[in-house]
């Protein structure tokens, strides 16, 4: 059996264990979250935005935990806030210090005299309008469900064994594209 440790295991078997994990009264398995998710954002960067990373997912899953389980909500709500909370999250932990994420949050909804719609919100859609319109649908289980019927019946089913390899290689080559064609964007890490 090979053993191997992940950043979700370090932090669940050697800090939240040790200071109780749940197995304890429930003010103190609030503080041991908080404690193991803002390390968690230490470990991603010595900054404040990365500890309020942290603390803000320590928030969102006591959240889950205990006010609005996400199993008591539709699918598609589930969904739309996943996305929201991963989003905003992104902001957060880009930003290089606080009053960049403060103008960033601000600029994304309108506010810092940024237009909520501009040429270059255009420009955008124009250029990755595929893309978004190829998420939406691969998030649905419109694809899934779709293959898999396909998939049962015998002639479909060697149409698509030849079919899926090329599908990834296009998406494959497509990504790198756009990557290409990307501006210049340091890997987040070389900050340090």
């Amino acid at each position: 059996r090979r053993w191997h440790m992940s950043l979700g295991t370090f932090f669940r078997d050697y800090v939240y264990i040790p200071l109780g994990g749940s197995r304890c009264k429930w003010p103190r398995m609030v503080l041991n979250t908080f404690v193991v998710w803002a390390l968690t954002g230490l470990w991603h960067g010595a900054s404040w935005n990365f500890v309020l990373w942290g603390l803000l997912f320590a928030g969102l899953l006591l959240l889950e935990k205990w006010v609005l389980p996400l199993d008591k909500i539709p699918g598609i709500l589930r969904r739309v806030y996943v996305l929201f909370a991963v989003c905003m999250s992104f902001v957060l932990f880009n930003a290089v210090d606080m009053t960049q994420a403060v103008g960033d949050f601000a600029g994304l909804f309108g506010f810092n005299g940024l237009p909520v719609v501009s040429t270059e919100t255009v420009y955008y859609l124009k250029s990755y309008g595929i893309l978004f319109l190829i998420g939406f649908v691969a998030a649905t289980p419109f694809v899934r469900d779709s293959l898999a019927n396909l998939s049962g019946r015998e002639t479909a089913g060697k149409i698509l064994a030849v079919l899926e390899p090329l599908a990834m290689a296009a998406i494959l080559l497509l990504c790198t594209a756009y990557l290409v064609d990307g501006s210049f964007n340091p890997f987040l890490y070389f900050r340090f």
